[in-house]
This record gives structure tokens, sequence and C-alpha cells, in this order.
């Protein structure tokens, strides 16, 4: 009987190694393997015609302590915060509206907050050049109603960049949020209302603690993306607005110096890394009290 049992267990551990086991060889090939290759490249040498010379170097790395692309780091990193703040500022009181409607108009909110992924992220960006540029939509109706007389530089700006960025990350905002919103305990919120508490009082010291988990989720979701999303900043920023994903980009294609550009691909990398571990740390294994 013990054997049977041995050997019943055995079967499910294997079991077990069968069914991830197409899921860790998908990750090997196609995760692991090319992060590695990248790592490497990282401390290889640039030849004198844009190949890749196996030569080991720290000269990469030691680049990245340059003043110019330490600017651009902070620049980078400036604009994720700024964009991710846009987004929870925005996306915090639609969340809470749409998580405490009817379900009659939650499934056409819902709607509204899935349909922009119908369309490539790509396209909406143009959309937003014909919106924003001196010739556009919002300088013509303005000057129309006589708010100014002159069209404004709305295009190619730090703006433009983190208003396309806003708007490309919002639904992950959003969705974040309406899972953590749905959840909540509504008995709570009838407490501290019988306790004489506030409206402001209520959201300060139950909703928003409570719903931490899914601010936390939904910043790790828009901060991460914003320092990758290169295409954003080249077309509403134009040259003026210099991003470490642009800065990777045009290393990798223009400048053809991959050693270069695989050093800062590790340095995005490991801010990510850092991110979701801070995110995990403080997200796992602890209870939310209510203040």
């Amino acid at each position: 009987m013990d054997t049977s049992k041995g050997k019943y267990k055995k079967k499910r551990q294997y079991g077990h190694i069968v069914t991830i086991s197409p899921v860790m060889l998908w990750m090997i090939i196609l995760v692991a393997v090319p992060l590695l290759i990248v790592a490497g490249m990282g401390f290889m040498t640039r030849g004198t015609y844009g190949q890749v010379e196996y030569k080991f170097t720290l000269d990469n790395y030691k680049m990245l302590a340059q003043p110019i692309y330490l600017k651009i780091l902070l620049d980078s990193l400036g604009i994720a915060f700024l964009t991710t703040f846009f987004c929870l500022i925005l996306g915090y009181p639609f969340a809470y509206f749409v998580a405490n409607v009817s379900a009659k108009y939650k499934v056409i909110l819902f709607m509204l907050i899935m349909i922009p992924f119908w369309t490539n992220s790509l396209v909406r960006t143009y959309a937003w050049i014909v919106i924003l540029r001196t010739t556009g939509v919002l300088n013509s109706y303005l000057m129309q109603i006589g708010i100014i007389h002159q069209p404004l530089q709305l295009l190619y700006t730090n703006g433009a960049v983190i208003l396309g960025l806003t708007y490309a990350l919002f639904p992950f905002m959003v969705l974040s949020l309406y899972s953590s919103i749905e959840a909540l305990d509504k008995t709570y919120l009838e407490a501290a209302s019988d306790l004489g508490a506030s409206p402001v009082q209520t959201f300060l010291r139950v909703t928003l603690p409570l719903t931490m988990p899914g601010i936390s989720a939904g910043i790790i979701l828009v901060f991460i993306p914003t320092l990758g999303l290169f295409y954003i900043s080249d077309l509403l920023g134009g040259s003026k607005t210099m991003l470490i994903g642009n800065l990777i980009q045009n290393e990798f294609l223009t400048a053809r110096n991959w050693p270069f550009g695989s050093a800062m691909s590790i340095l995005l990398i490991a801010i990510t890394v850092i991110f979701i571990v801070i995110y995990f740390k403080h997200s796992n294994g602890q209870e939310i009290e209510v203040l």
C-alpha cells in the first residue's frame, strides 16, 4: 500500500513538471537566452565599422556615468513619474466610479476602457499629432473661438510626450485600480460612517489603505513601460525629447553600437527589477491595517 502511494506521489510530481515544461522551455529560449546574450554583449567592444568584437571591456558601463547619459536617465525617470502620477490621479476616480455603478452601466464604461486596445497604439499616437500640431484640431478650434491669436507650440514638447504616455497607459492603471476597489469590503465603509467619520476621513483612513495593492500594481504597470515606449517620445517629442528608450534604439539601429546599447538595456532592466522587488517586498505577506 505504501509503495503504491509513493508511486502515485511521484507521478503527481512528474505530472507537474510535464505540465509546466513547455512554458519553461518557451521562457528559456525566448527570454533567458536572449537576456544572457544582451548581458554578455554589454562587455564586448564595438568595432570600427559597427561590428561586435569579442574583447572584454568595462568601458560601456563606464560611459553610463557620463553627465549626458545621466541627464537622459533622470529625464526618463521624471517623465515616467509624471506619467504615473497623472494616470493615478485621473484613473482612481474613474475606477472608483466604475466599481460603484450598476451592472448595466458598468459594461458600457468597461467598453470605453477597452476600445483603445482595439486600435494599434502607433495609430493612436499619430492621431495626437493631428490634434496637437500647429495647424491641428486643437489650435484651429482655439483660434476660431478667439482664445488665442496664433498657434501654440503643443507638439514636440515634454508635455505632449507625457500626454501621449498617459493616454496609452491609462487603461492599465484603471484596470488595476478597479480590481482592488471592486474587492473592497463595503462593511468597513458602513462601519466608518456609523462611527461618525466624514466621507473624506473614510476615504483617507479606510478606502485608500485597503486599495493600496491595486495602486501599487497600477504604478508598476505604468511606470515600467513608460521607460521603454520610445516611439511615443519619438513622434510627440521629436528631437527635443530623448529618453533612455530612444537612446537604446538609436544605439542599436543608428549608431550601430550594440555593446553600449546592451549596457543601457541592462541598466533599464536593473531599474525595472528594483521597482518590482520593492513592490513585492511591501505587498507580500503584509496585511493592510485600517487606521
